[in-house]
Parts: structure tokens; sequence; C-alpha cells
């Protein structure tokens, strides 16, 4: 598209929609064509081609991914059809005990003793628990979906490491862009590989961090009548940037001692958990903006940040709370 003669303007259905009735497609096009002509038309965001192959790739890992996880859910079913209990005493049915397993089911292994000395001595779980959890009646139909399933999840392995090398091959112009997102606490070099393809290292695209965020979807819609506000829902956005701000954002609020883990406990307590982790996902995104445009790193402004800007308010609301519980308090400023 960026090769061609013309400009591209690709336009928000809902902004220039008709009004209803004696609908056409000509009547539609002539609609546009004469809002275009008018500049009534806001060019809706179009990445460049380089984005725009980065995003196809690390969309299609994302998908490839999650069939991945349809395969290892099937495996678990299968097993449990064969009364084979894996699941509940190993925490990855996939992982190194959890294979060799498997394996060995497929292969015709049917004693719960020999399948239980097969687990690592770093699972939890001792080898009564494994042996009983192995204790099943594993039939030739099940071997025959195990190995399917098996063979199903080493090809989507494979292709997904084809797909990180084609990423690595052409990060190159990301590169930067990429380091600076990786020093948000809870975004690993996945997340910001996958932020960066979906929005793009060009932040003069948006006026503010404001319009990134409504562009992304993560902030409350407006939707207000006679003075009430009848919704703050967000609005469905991509599901690709969404996710993956959220999954970081989940991250971050794990992440000790940091200003995202301080925000996000502040609005749980208010709002919940949901809300709370959503305003996270803001912030994140609002700080890369501003890292991008500005080309500078993360600062984090600390857990206190919250306490040192208002200390007259957090001052009040421990005195009333301490009131509540039915003390009286006289504060008295510590001599220097």
């Amino acid at each position: 598209m960026s090769d061609s003669d013309f400009e591209l303007v690709l336009a928000n259905a809902a902004h220039v929609k008709n009004v209803p009735g004696r609908k056409t497609d000509v009547k539609d096009a002539d609609w546009v064509a004469d809002l275009l002509a008018h500049g009534l038309i806001r060019a809706s965001f179009v990445p460049d081609s380089q984005t725009q192959e980065m995003r196809t790739l690390l969309r299609t890992r994302k998908q490839l991914v999650r069939e991945k996880s349809s395969h290892i859910l099937r495996i678990q079913k299968t097993l449990e059809d064969a009364n084979i209990k894996l699941d509940s005493v190993i925490s990855d049915v996939m992982g190194l005990s959890g294979r060799k397993m498997i394996e060995a089911l497929i292969a015709g292994e049917r004693s719960p003793s020999k399948l239980a000395r097969l687990a690592d001595h770093r699972v939890r779980a001792s080898q009564g628990t494994l042996r009983e959890a192995l204790h099943g009646h594993v039939k030739e139909h099940h071997r025959f979906l195990l190995r399917l399933h098996l063979n199903q999840i080493d090809a989507l392995d494979a292709a997904i490491a084809e797909i990180d090398a084609q990423v690595e091959a052409g990060i190159a112009p990301f590169r930067n862009a990429v380091e600076q997102v990786t020093s948000i606490p809870g975004v690993k070099n996945l997340g910001a590989q996958t932020i960066i393809s979906e929005i793009g290292i060009d932040m003069n695209r948006f006026a503010t961090d404001a319009n990134l965020i409504s562009w992304a979807s993560i902030c409350p819609r407006s939707d207000e009548s006679a003075g009430k506000r009848r919704s703050t829902r967000i609005r469905k956005g991509s599901p690709w940037l969404k996710t993956t701000l959220v999954q970081c954002a989940w991250a971050a609020a794990r992440t000790k001692g940091s200003y995202l883990q301080a925000q996000f406990h502040r609005i749980r307590a208010r709002r919940g958990p949901k809300k709370a982790i959503i305003a996270v996902a803001a912030s994140i995104l609002t700080a890369i903006y501003h890292m991008l445009k500005d080309g500078t790193m993360y600062h984090d402004l600390g857990p206190n940040y919250f306490d040192s800007r208002s200390k007259e308010r957090q001052k009040n609301r421990l005195v009333k709370r301490l009131a509540d519980l039915g003390y009286a308090v006289e504060l008295a400023p510590l001599a220097s």
C-alpha cells in the first residue's frame, strides 16, 4: 500500500455511516467521496509495511500458541478418559516429567510404579501419590490419540520456532523500541515485540497519549445522558493489543516495589481487580507512548508515590480509620 501513487485513507465506518434507509453501494460510495472531498474523514492508523509484516508474524505466533494449548487440553482429556489423573499431581503435563510419562504410556507401559519413577526429582508429589494418579486403564485408542496430539504439539513447536527466527531476522528497525519497552516492569521481550507491532514506533500518528489509549480501547467509554453516566465499560478494540497489555499488567501488578503494583492495589481497594488491571494496562501504554516519542527509558516512580504526593490526604484518611475503630487521635509533628 505504501508503494502506490495515491494516499490511502482508512475511514472508521462508525464515523462515516449515512442516514439509514434506501441504502445502496453506489450511494455509500458517493457519500464517502463527498465526505473526503470536504475533509470530513479522519484517517485511521495504518502502520508501515515493516510493522505490518511484524504484526502478521506475531499474530500468527499467538494463534499457534493457542492451538498448542488446545492440544494440551485434549491430552489432559484423553488421560482423564483413561482414569489417569496426571494433571492433579504435576503442574505442567507437557513438562519434562509429564512428557516422559506420556511417551511411556504411548509405548505401552502399564505399571504405575515404573511410570512414577520417571518423575523428575523436582516434582513435589511423592511416589505414592504419583502411583495412585497413574493407576488407570489406557487402551489402544488412548495411545493413538496421545501420539496424535503429541505429534501436533511438536509440529506447532517447530512452527513457533521458525516464526521466532523470522521475527529475530527482521527486528532490527524495532530493536531500540523493544529495549525501551522491556524496561517497564512486567513487560518481557515477546510482549514488547507484540505491543510495538500493534502500535508502531512513530507516536506522531497519535496527537496525545489519551488518543493512543482511546484507540487501544482501554479507557472508559463516554455514555452519558441527562447528566447520568450509564456505562463505563471499555469498548471492543483490537484483541491482539488488549490481551497483551492486560497480561503485562498482571505481571507488573506482581512486581514488588513498583509504582504499577502500588497503583493496582490502590485502585483495587475502591473499584475491584478488573478496573484496576485495566488502569495499570493504560498506564503501561501511556508510558510506552512517551518513551517512544521522547526516546527515553522507563523511570519508575516507586511504591510510595501516591503517599508522598498527598501527605495531608493520607494523614486525614488514617485518622479517620482510627476514629472509625473508636480511637481519639491527636497528631503532633516529630521534632526535626
